[in-house]
């Protein structure tokens, strides 16, 4: 019987033939439909040329999201990336984590709780020079706006030497939002087939040698709110906190 949640397997998935069909149905079906439901625009692409591995902290709209960034991403650098998705979500079903894998190259992660297991997976694999593409809100906003980092992806850079890229997915909501976003404003707007979506990825940042991990996590933070509002044109963008009223 095949275990999943954090027990499943995903070493398969990294192997030469997983590749070899991966590479296929990016190339076949994931960028040509993304193409057609979004004109994407892809902005600083320049800064991608950094120290490997690369950690890409992303803010997340929708389950179009892995999708959009993989495909703004260059062919060289996809080939290489693994995506952090949440278990409870993809790897509670054999069908689902089986796809999840094949597609995207994910790794469960237990987005609910600190779980070591889990954060050991990512950490080996970026230690291995596995580009890692991580959603630190923790999953989908669930209001439109930027939520609270967690600290996993600071963990990450910080321990593995890795460079961090911000990333920003601007309008990624509105993209057929009833099917794929979570937030009341996108789902109860009509479905989108077409709209203009902008991936930004940020200067690289890298952990200080006498900074802590959560100074860094706040700098990380800071970096995707400020891409955000350059890319949006919002100056009033920021982190949406609970307890903060």
């Amino acid at each position: 019987m095949t275990k999943l949640g954090l027990d499943y397997s995903t070493t398969w998935g990294r192997g030469y033939a997983a590749r070899f069909v991966r590479n296929a149905i990016h190339g076949l079906y994931v960028r040509p439909y993304i193409r057609f439901v979004a004109s994407l625009e892809v902005r600083g692409l320049e800064h991608l040329d950094a120290p490997r591995p690369l950690i890409f902290v992303a803010n997340h709209t929708s389950n179009l999201d892995t999708p959009l960034i993989l495909s703004a991403l260059p062919v060289a650098l996809r080939r290489r990336t693994v995506v952090a998705a949440a278990m409870d979500n993809f790897f509670m079903n054999a069908k689902t984590a089986f796809k999840t894998v094949l597609v995207f190259n994910a790794i469960p992660i237990d987005r609910h709780k600190v779980n070591r297991r889990s954060a050991q997976l990512a950490l080996e694999l970026v230690e291995d020079h596995w580009n890692l593409i991580i959603y630190p809100e923790g999953g989908r906003t669930p209001d439109g706006q930027l939520q609270e980092f967690k600290g996993g992806a600071a963990y990450l850079a910080e321990r593995a030497h890795a460079t961090v890229i911000p990333t920003y997915l601007h309008e990624a909501g509105w993209l057929q939002g009833p099917k794929y976003a979570k937030a009341p404003k996108f789902v109860n707007a009509p479905r989108r087939w077409r709209h203009h979506v902008v991936v930004a990825f940020g200067p690289p940042l890298r952990a200080e040698s006498d900074e802590n991990i959560r100074r860094f996590g706040a700098r990380i933070e800071d970096a995707v709110v400020h891409l955000g509002r350059e890319v949006s044109g919002d100056p009033t963008l920021s982190i949406n906190r609970p307890d903060e009223p």
